[in-house]
């Protein structure tokens, strides 16, 4: 019997620590050679451990949201033979040749349910969590209703006893409205006005226990990337309305007619106007080093697409959208999307954007003020579509509208560039053919 400590490799370019988002075995468990064994999240991507040897789990590095450094101890496995410990190059080139850049879906932290002591390695028992399940359910008695309990001496039928205590009503607390028998009509007098005293019926809602719940793997990147954009970036919104009738019009006669193509939405439109305004505005497509003190304004637009997932936010990256057509795409929209949803999406695919679109969908709102997704120095955030009456001239015309948001780092964008920006692309948009246009 030897130990073979299996240490956390280089997973990825200058990651000095990965975090723990999930374990696949615990103290005790039996592996086998190439066995998922726990998952870990860089700044980039989450990345499968495997074992690389059989054996039996002795020591885990750390319990779920724990750092771990490079070359520090992940697993400690308990092998039946004489086997010598990797060196940390062995295990990195046994890593880039069975698994180069191996994007998995990034998994929900676990929830810990209140009250239950279990640790990552030691999780409770099926039966100790049917028992917590059905404590939650049952309900508590108020003081009023454990005071006292004298149904022995309430005068009432057994049909009225059973639904009293089906109820869970204690037939002591009930005053009967004519003699001293408790009858149905009382039970429905009590069940309507006894809730000001401190009764609740089995139907009304509750209040539901606490629930702690441990920020980590994506989340935990979210939150530390939104409040470090929040910190380090003087944030100002100027938001337009555009009227986008003639836009809607085009794009339903083009997906009329768009054969084997994929379905357009306004996004590909707008990423089209977006791309055609740019040249007139650097400052809109940069980033900003703070450390260095330099912007760098970007000649590709590399555009970042905030993606809700079931992990949460991702911002997959359309890569020279500025060489792409409507139909191109809506397509890379629709793979990255699924990329992303489905946890396929690559290292790559994920960093590198230079501006950043958001949309709700149907969802999105009158107006929002989107977070700028550091280093980046604009974000943009088109809202739902509305159908209003508007004056054209003396007439009123039904008009689909639009309003566009667009967050800026006042560090580096002014709020007249900013203005002008959106307006140039308002007049692209209200005009669509000017999209095709040479």
């Amino acid at each position: 019997m030897s130990r073979f400590t299996f240490k956390l490799p280089d997973i990825g370019e200058g990651i000095s620590e990965a975090e723990i988002v999930a374990w696949h075995v615990k103290v005790g468990d039996r592996v086998e050679e190439d066995q998922q064994i726990a998952d870990m999240m860089t700044d980039k991507a989450t990345v499968e451990m495997e074992s690389p040897v059989s054996g039996t789990v002795v020591e885990l590095a750390g319990e779920v949201g724990d750092q771990v450094s490079i070359g520090s101890a992940l697993v400690v496995i308990e092998t039946e033979g004489d086997v010598a410990t990797e060196t940390r190059e062995e295990v990195e080139e046994q890593l880039e040749a069975e698994t180069p850049g191996k994007p998995i879906e990034t998994p929900l932290p676990e929830r810990e349910g209140p009250g239950v002591g279990a640790s990552a390695s030691e999780p409770p028992s099926p039966a100790q969590r049917l028992a917590a399940g059905a404590a939650a359910l049952v309900p508590t008695p108020s003081p009023s209703l454990q005071a006292g309990r004298g149904e022995a001496h309430v005068l009432a039928s057994p049909a009225v006893r059973a639904r009293a205590r089906d109820l869970g009503i204690d037939l002591a607390q009930v005053k009967p409205a004519e003699g001293d028998r408790v009858r149905h009509a009382d039970l429905d007098a009590f069940l309507r006005y006894g809730a000001a005293e401190g009764y609740h019926p089995p139907h009304a809602s509750r209040a539901r226990p606490d629930e702690p719940v441990k920020v980590v793997g994506l989340r935990r990147r979210i939150a530390e990337n939104m409040a470090a954009s929040k910190r380090a970036i003087p944030h100002f919104t100027y938001v337009e309305e555009i009227d986008v009738t003639a836009l809607e019009a085009m794009r339903a006669d083009l997906n009329a007619n768009r054969g084997a193509r994929p379905k357009l939405t306004m996004l590909p439109f707008l990423i089209v106007a977006l791309c055609r305004t740019i040249p007139a505005f650097p400052m809109i497509n940069a980033r900003y080093d703070d450390e260095a003190g330099v912007v760098t304004r970007h000649g590709s637009v590399h555009l970042g697409m905030a993606t809700q997932t079931d992990a949460g936010l991702m911002v997959p990256v359309i890569r020279d959208a500025q060489d792409r057509n409507v139909w191109q795409l809506a397509a890379e929209i629709a793979r990255l999307a699924e990329a992303a949803r489905t946890g396929k999406a690559k290292s790559d695919e994920l960093s590198g954007s230079t501006l950043t679109v958001t949309s709700l969908g149907p969802l999105g709102g009158i107006a929002t003020t989107p977070v700028i997704n550091r280093p980046e120095v604009a974000i943009i955030g088109p809202n739902k579509i509305v159908e209003r009456p508007v004056f054209h001239g003396d007439d009123i015309v039904r008009a689909k509208l639009m309003n566009l948001s667009i967050s800026c780092d006042h560090r580096v964008v002014d709020g007249w560039d900013a203005a002008s920006f959106v307006q140039a692309v308002k007049r692209l948009l209200e005009t669509p053919v000017l999209l095709f246009a040479d």
